[in-house]
């Protein structure tokens, strides 16, 4: 009786832990979407460099929101290591 109950509790656990390694995915997810809005706004200055001083406060604006999922990825996958 003992041993199903450490054996059901562990199985609890590898849960959390696969559920926060699936959450983290999120993080590098938000790695490539950083990595798309500064590539697309450097070849839109490339091909128009009077234009790039106005696009930039949008491309300040697409890396923070594609860090923030990144961030909230990574809050998930703490709270399911941690708090559940």
């Amino acid at each position: 009786m003992e041993n199903e109950l450490l054996l059901a509790a562990g199985y609890a656990d590898m849960g959390k832990f696969i559920g926060a390694g699936l959450a983290a995915i999120g993080s590098g997810a938000a790695a490539i979407g950083v990595g798309h809005v500064a590539g697309n706004f450097l070849s839109g200055a490339l091909r128009n460099p009077s234009a790039a001083a106005a696009q930039t406060a949008t491309l300040f604006i697409g890396i923070a929101f594609a860090e923030a999922l990144g961030i909230f990825a990574f809050l998930v996958a703490l709270l399911l290591m941690f708090a559940v």
